[in-house]
């Protein structure tokens, strides 16, 4: 940066051979401005600069150790004076004095709308030496200019939002300092994060649905891309973390990841639902007796249809011839060589219940599966949420944003 700073020093007495003809000012070398007043102003939220009042040299002879050179290097102030500088002072006693010099600001960043979080971090400058009522600083006409040719890899940078005066108490000091203050705005930019992140991820939890088209015969094929989804959204969360510092709170960016590793996961617990509904499907069906359509040819006059029954795994055939006997009228029996017969059993149905593993749909008459079912159902349902997720998650984190 180019910090410029001017003040009157009714103190001098300047004679007019040292100005040029024709001049109202001269350049006096750098050297001149140590027989100067100074009013000393230093960065107050500065943790390095380009001129410390600390010595390195005799903090190393005092302390003796890395760790206590540490320390008092920690508490480095940032003055405004600086080797490469210029002191110009004009007839009317003032003094312009300008230099350039690097610093750095901290800033107490929020990232709880990462990555779409916009910074706002300020530059505090204040008097060191004199309190308020010995010196009063006041910003330009031109305050804090940025050059138009500055980029940031990862930030927007605007103008200075707020350029402020004011007074503030410093408890270590016991005094009131007059402090200037600068607000910049950091606006971090989304189009990384788009391609990097938020793309892929959508991509990823995308492919987690074509399980659903996949059938139960391919059960390897439909648990390695549910697994692969997991873990490659696993792996893009881990890496992105490595970018930011750690905090304690949640982060719109953790809301999207843990919403994307949800869905695959539910696409996973469905998988395994489906599968269990398909083992007791399976088991119903072979548990439900077969009746073998066996029909021997009468071989004599009168016998009615042999009749085959399926008892524990064997065939027994037996012939039968009807006879009538009195009923009332309008009605008949018949009976076999052993007497009158029961009514015949009826033959197992279905509940038709949601709970039940397969039923028979009562218009087309088409037994239909659970599990395939949750298969069609989950091909629509799935989609539609992380719809209504993504309808939810943007339009929520613009607005806050904004």
């Amino acid at each position: 940066m180019f910090v410029h700073q001017k003040w009157v020093e009714s103190r001098l007495d300047l004679h007019d051979d040292i100005f040029e003809d024709g001049d109202d000012h001269v350049i006096l070398p750098p050297e001149f401005f140590d027989n100067l007043w100074q009013p000393d102003p230093y960065f107050l939220n500065s943790k390095i600069s380009g001129q410390s009042f600390i010595n390195e040299g005799i903090n190393r002879v005092l302390c003796g150790k890395i760790s206590c050179m540490t320390s008092i290097r920690q508490q480095e102030i940032a003055t405004l004076t600086h080797k490469f500088s210029s002191v110009t002072l004009y007839k009317n006693s003032t003094v312009r004095y300008a230099c350039m010099m690097h610093a750095i600001i901290a800033c107490q960043m929020e990232f709880q709308l990462y990555p779409m979080d916009i910074q706002i971090c300020p530059i505090y400058i204040e008097s060191f030496s004199y309190h308020n009522q010995k010196i009063r600083l006041k910003w330009a006409d031109n305050g804090v200019t940025i050059n138009p040719e500055l980029k940031l890899l990862q930030y927007n940078l605007g103008q200075p939002l707020q350029l402020e005066e004011t007074d503030g108490y410093m408890p270590e000091k016991y005094g009131n300092f007059s402090r200037l203050a600068v607000y910049f705005r950091f606006e971090r930019q989304i189009g990384h994060h788009l391609i990097q992140t938020f793309a892929p991820s959508t991509l990823v939890v995308m492919l987690s649905w074509f399980s659903f088209w996949l059938g139960l015969d391919a059960i390897p094929g439909r648990v390695t891309l549910l697994v692969t989804c997991m873990l490659t959204l696993v792996t893009m969360f881990t890496g992105m973390r490595a970018d930011i510092p750690p905090v304690a709170y949640v982060k719109a960016l953790d809301l999207w990841m843990a919403g994307c590793m949800m869905f695959v996961f539910s696409a996973l617990a469905e998988f395994v639902v489906v599968k269990v509904l398909d083992v007791q499907y399976q088991y119903q069906v072979n548990k439900v007796p077969k009746v073998l359509p066996m029909r021997i040819s009468a071989m004599e006059k009168g016998q009615c249809a042999t009749v085959a029954n399926w008892e524990g795994g064997t065939v027994s055939v037996r012939p039968r011839k009807p006879t009538q006997t009195p009923t009332t009228p309008g009605q008949a029996s018949l009976q076999g060589n052993g007497g009158p017969q029961p009514p015949p059993a009826k033959q197992p149905t279905r509940r038709q219940s949601i709970l039940s593993v397969a039923w028979t749909d009562t218009d087309t008459g088409i037994e239909k599966i659970m599990w395939r079912e949750i298969d069609k159902m989950s091909r629509v349902i799935f989609p539609g949420l992380f719809l209504v997720f993504v309808i939810l998650y943007w339009p929520i984190l613009i607005f806050k944003t904004s």
